[in-house]
């Protein structure tokens, strides 16, 4: 009724999105109609009309503590809606939804009661000239329950419309009217009038264009039509309830506990059996982890209603028929759907009874010890080896009035992922622990066909997150798909794995990179970008074709260099390893000295000279005895099976190698060395650039020139002369420069002989000058030693606010007699502070602070006195 109507005021009506945000960070699940909708309100994209409707099944979990409890709660439900971008606004609004409550559904205009916002006159006004509602009839609300939004996003004031169920779902206290706590007022229907953008930090801006968001959930409706006491009595979900009741062998509203435990399934089976159908799958972490506790949750409420055995896998069909008519996608995925519930109430089946039973022996200590607080250690034990989410402890024990230290299980959440992530071994699986494919079946392998093309059509046998195997991986998430048959080359032999995409039925997997797993298993990793993959899916998969066609050209080029390397070197030259990606190639070989420039350039032009000629490169599988016949290299320490791949490039390279190369060495194009290096005794290293890559470098090369030259003020072919004769320049203005700082540091000076004083007979000079470095302090130190001829002498000059530089110097004579140039500056850098030292004659100092100069000075004769 609410999608014809609106179709009739000229809305298009779409289908109900997925549960998963499509490049949506705020959100991890669907949990409004207008959240699939947000690019149009907020203009990023462009709508397929201005009007839409859509009814859209939406997950909330904010209240999961709540569901079950009360008969108002739910984590599932269905929102009606009807959206404007940028065409009508709130007139169109309220008149639609006041039509379709009374005329549509046929609701008593007696009993319905619109709210506003605080200072919405505009909508006061429609509400009461045009639509004809009394003033006191129409309530005014604050921001908390009159003004929508939901994270960051579009937001803007409300107007609600509430039904009178009557005074038998009241309180009966005086004065019950809109906006009580009771279940009389409900409110049926929300228009929202989308004004503002939130930027998630609370700043709001005008929207360009003013938007509408009506949401109505579909249960209230039906709540308010069929009269019943709460959404757990309308008909649809009254049949999934009375399902509970006879697979428990119980009735509803007979015990109170019992029917908290009908509630949960009731409502937890509905969001379980929607997520799983659009892809979602149970984990530790994310949305999976949202699916996992609300079937974990509803599974141990099964046991407290006494249900044997399995039994969610079974209710589910219940959900699907109910729904299929308005979710196809339920029908369609019915056997995927009962799968994955069943695994995964098989693992918790497992270890459930035995996590009751050390969770009731750690209430029993607690009790011993008459605590109220179950330890975070012992909380995450339960979570990490008993798969209990935390919620699910805390529900038990919020039974017997204990709590959790929230705290402490995440610091040992923290510790164990620590650990976890110090104890991985090395592996391309994007940094994460590899352990997953050790559970993968040792049975399954794949076929590699993509030697000679791009792009095939296979089967998905296994689908990995990043922490467990998983029947479908759904958008965002990150992990592996291991198919029968594969054209992505997985990384080997030096080479690195394709990337490109993998096509299904239902949704595109990126593959960032592929990699070898045991058993011939052929895994592509990466992160799924839109939809859904299931195991079983017929996908298609392309290899991105310009990194192959790259990575091949580097491939081949590291033959042709062994081959240039044994002609320039000699044969003892022999591959110690290898790297080839799209953008370079690395290859390590065996000698003893670095090359020089002249074999470098010998080797170079060996390779171009075979690039040039168009040698056909020929791939061959043949035994290994045939192979060594025909004089290919093999890679020393090498295990071959019976047969093996031999590429030949002509005479002048033959090589076992299972990688992908080009047809003609000419496809490589250009080769180009730019360095050579040394990675151990007697290994060397040449990294080099093919094709692309090669005309890249010499851009750059270009533009480097073309900067230097602009900096130099000077054209690139004059350059080099430019240069000589700005370090000619240089030179003699350094010169000149020391000339004059040495003038200045003697007129800073100035005549300090009467500075002189006596410690104990010895001569002793210390004194201050302003803002001279410590190469001009040495030349003072030296001009003022000549001077006094026999004696000590310390100078100190403070450069700036946070610089102080100091040397100290002492002759031949008064060393003899105790004195020591270098004991000195220890004694006194602190008052500066810093620190130094050095010879019994000459030593420097450096300090931060010139305000302690004073106080360096006056200390120095006491020192100095010490010492003598």
């Amino acid at each position: 009724m609410f999608l014809d109507f609106f179709e009739s005021k000229g809305h298009l009506k779409m289908k109900s999105f997925s549960l998963v945000p499509h490049n949506d960070n705020s959100l991890l699940i669907i949990n409004s109609g207008m959240a699939p909708l947000k690019p149009y309100f907020t203009g990023q994209e462009i709508p397929p009309r201005r009007r839409v409707t859509t009814c859209q099944k939406c997950i909330r979990t904010g209240d999961i503590e709540n569901v079950g409890k009360t008969a108002r709660h739910g984590t599932f439900f269905e929102m009606l809606g009807n959206f404007s971008f940028g065409d009508y606004f709130k007139r169109e609004a309220i008149h639609w939804s006041w039509e379709f409550l009374t005329e549509v559904v046929g609701l008593d205009k007696d009993r319905l009661y619109p709210s506003i916002y605080l200072d919405d006159d505009e909508a006061f006004d429609i509400w009461n000239k045009e639509i004809g509602i009394a003033p006191e009839r129409i309530f005014r609300f604050g921001k908390e329950d009159n003004f929508w939004e939901h994270g960051a996003g579009p937001c803007g004031p409300c107007s609600e419309i509430y039904y009178d169920r009557g005074e038998k779902y009241g309180c009966g206290k005086p004065g019950c009217t809109v906006g009580c706590d009771c279940d009389r007022y409900m409110e049926v229907w929300n228009n929202v009038f989308s004004q503002f953008n939130n930027d998630g930090k609370g700043n709001y801006s005008e929207l360009e264009q003013k938007n509408i968001d009506t949401g109505m959930g579909l249960e209230r409706l039906a709540v308010v039509v069929q009269d019943v006491d709460s959404i757990f009595d309308v008909d649809t979900l009254q049949a999934l309830r009375n399902k509970v009741c006879e697979m428990a062998g119980v009735k509803y509203h007979e015990d109170e506990k019992q029917d908290v435990s009908i509630r949960v399934i009731t409502d937890h089976i509905r969001s379980v059996t929607f997520m799983v159908s659009d892809g979602i799958m149970p984990s530790n972490e994310g949305r999976g982890y949202v699916l996992r506790r609300l079937l974990r949750r509803a599974a141990r409420h099964g046991r407290l209603l006494g249900i044997e055995g399995k039994f969610l896998s079974k209710l589910c069909e219940t959900v699907i028929e109910g729904s299929k008519d308005g979710y196809p996608e339920l029908d369609e995925k019915r056997d995927f759907i009962i799968k994955v519930i069943a695994e995964e109430e098989d693992k918790f089946n497992k270890t459930i009874d035995q996590g009751l039973s050390i969770l009731a022996d750690m209430e029993q200590e607690l009790e011993k010890s008459g605590k109220k607080v179950l330890g975070g250690a012992d909380a995450f034990k339960l979570y990490d080896t008993y798969g209990f989410p935390m919620d699910l402890t805390k529900e038990i024990l919020e039974e017997k009035n204990i709590t959790i230290d929230e705290e402490g299980f995440t610091v040992a959440m923290n510790e164990q992922r620590e650990k976890a992530r110090k104890a991985r071994k090395t592996t391309n699986y994007m940094g994460a622990d590899a352990t997953v494919y050790d559970e993968i079946d040792p049975a399954v392998t794949s076929k590699f066909t993509g030697y000679d093309k791009l792009v095939n059509e296979s089967e998905i046998t296994v689908l990995t997150t990043e922490s467990e195997i998983t029947e479908a991986l759904s958008e965002g998430d990150k992990g592996t798909v291991i198919v029968d048959e594969s054209v992505f080359y997985a990384t080997m032999g030096g080479q690195e794995g394709d990337c490109g995409v993998i096509t299904g039925p239902e949704g595109e997997f990126t593959v960032e990179t592929t990699i070898k797993l045991k058993g011939g298993k052929i895994g592509h990793v990466g992160v799924m970008t839109k939809g859904m993959l299931k195991k079983g899916d017929k996908v298609t998969l392309s290899v991105n074709a310009a990194k192959r066609a790259d990575s091949c050209k580097n491939h081949s080029a590291t033959h042709l260099l062994q081959g240039a390397l044994k002609e320039v070197l000699g044969s003892h030259v022999q591959q110690s390893g290898s790297y080839v990606d799209p953008d370079r190639l690395r290859f390590d070989f065996a000698h003893f000295q670095s090359m020089t420039a002249e074999e470098l350039e010998k080797v170079e032009k060996i390779v171009n000279e075979k690039i040039a000629e168009a040698i056909p490169v020929v791939t061959q599988v043949m035994t290994i005895d045939e192979a060594k016949k025909t004089g290919a290299t093999a890679l020393f320490g090498e295990k071959y099976g019976e047969t093996v791949r031999v590429v030949c490039m002509g005479e002048f390279s033959k090589e076992f190698c299972g990688g992908t190369h080009v047809a003609n060495t000419s496809n490589i194009g250009l080769f180009k060395i730019i360095s050579e290096s040394g990675v151990a005794a007697g290994t060397r290293r040449i990294e080099a650039l093919t094709g692309n890559g090669v005309l890249k470098y010499y851009a750059q090369l270009e533009e480097t020139l073309k900067e230097a030259a602009k900096a130099a003020k000077a054209e690139p072919v004059q350059l080099v002369k430019k240069i000589h004769s700005m370090n000619d320049e240089i030179k003699t203005l350094m010169s000149e420069n020391e000339k004059l700082k040495a003038e200045l540091a003697n007129n800073a000076l100035g005549d300090v002989t009467k500075d002189i004083t006596e410690v104990k007979g010895v001569k002793f000079l210390a004194t201050k000058v302003d803002n001279v470095d410590m190469n001009e302090l040495r030349n003072l130190g030296d001009k003022l030693k000549s001077q006094i001829g026999s004696g000590v002498v310390l100078i100190v000059s403070a450069q700036g606010a946070d610089k102080v530089n100091m040397i100290a110097m002492a002759t031949d004579d008064v060393i003899g007699k105790g004195a020591h140039a270098g004991n000195l500056i220890k004694a006194v850098a602190s008052c500066v502070g810093g620190g130094g030292g050095g010879r019994p004659n000459m030593a420097q100092a450096g300090g931060k602070n010139p305000a302690g100069i004073d106080e360096l000075l006056a200390k120095a004769p006491q020192v100095l006195e010490q010492q003598l």
